[in-house]
């Protein structure tokens, strides 16, 4: 019975043996598509390979149940086992490299420093001292300010250009001249002109400013050529100056 007894500590001291240490999770490679962590079809094969193996219930030196090929290799030749897992990861490394368009692989420890990109044209170093220093100098600095400078050119102001048009009638002149409201006849009117041939001629015109201001232009308020203005006041087409006397307080 201690024979027996003893061959079955030695037999869980080897099974204890071979299991192999448990590897850091935030090491490795990154597989892309797999993430930390994570199995590849290989590695989990051979894992389920392993624990199916691990996992028989037969005992060493007994004959309750048949022993399985897995526990007796992983008694009699743990280091061929440990060398056939090995293996795997080793493949699994060689297959994440490929996925990394041939980057070695980088191992995640906080001693590695972030990668370096060389030769990027979509990146600029301006800002870095080193890099503008080792292709600037004072004097290089000093002659490109030269350089500006020589090209600066001083534009000297001109006389402002003459408006033209300023020969028409000042409709805000004439009310400010005038005194008399509408409606009071001051200009006398020799011709005799229908009301029908005043409104039509008033409606060619889009306000009563620029009826006033056509009315003046060819001879008004003392003629009217036009029929603009039948009563004589010296307002073409009902045109009233009393807003305009009224801004300026008269």
């Amino acid at each position: 019975m201690t024979i027996r007894y003893l061959l079955i500590l030695l037999a869980l001291s080897a099974l204890a043996a071979c299991q192999p240490a448990v590897p850091d999770s935030g090491a490795g490679v990154v597989n892309t598509g797999r993430g930390v962590g994570f199995d590849s079809p290989e590695s989990l094969a051979a894992r389920q390979a392993r624990d199916a193996e691990l996992s028989g219930t037969a005992i060493v030196g007994t004959t309750s149940a048949p022993q399985s090929a897995g526990t007796i290799r992983a008694v009699s030749d743990p280091a061929g086992l440990d060398a056939e897992l090995a293996q795997v990861a080793s493949q699994n490394d060689a297959d994440a490299a490929r996925a990394n368009s041939g980057q070695a692989v980088v191992n995640a420890s906080p001693s590695n420093s972030a990668p370096v990109i060389l030769n990027n044209p979509g990146i600029s170093d301006e800002n870095n001292f080193d890099a503008v220093a080792s292709r600037q100098s004072i004097e290089s600095d000093a002659a490109r300010i030269a350089s500006n400078r020589s090209q600066y050119e001083v534009i000297q102001p001109t006389a402002l250009p003459t408006r033209r048009g300023n020969a028409q009638p000042n409709v805000v002149q004439y009310a400010l001249e005038t005194s008399h409201p509408r409606g009071t006849k001051v200009h006398r009117r020799t011709n005799i002109a229908s009301a029908s041939r005043t409104q039509r001629n008033c409606a060619q015109y889009n306000s009563a400013d620029e009826a006033q201001i056509d009315f003046l232009s060819f001879g008004g308020p003392e003629r009217d050529r036009k029929a603009l203005d039948p009563d004589g006041d010296g307002y073409a087409c009902g045109w009233d100056p009393a807003p305009f006397r009224r801004v300026s307080g008269g």
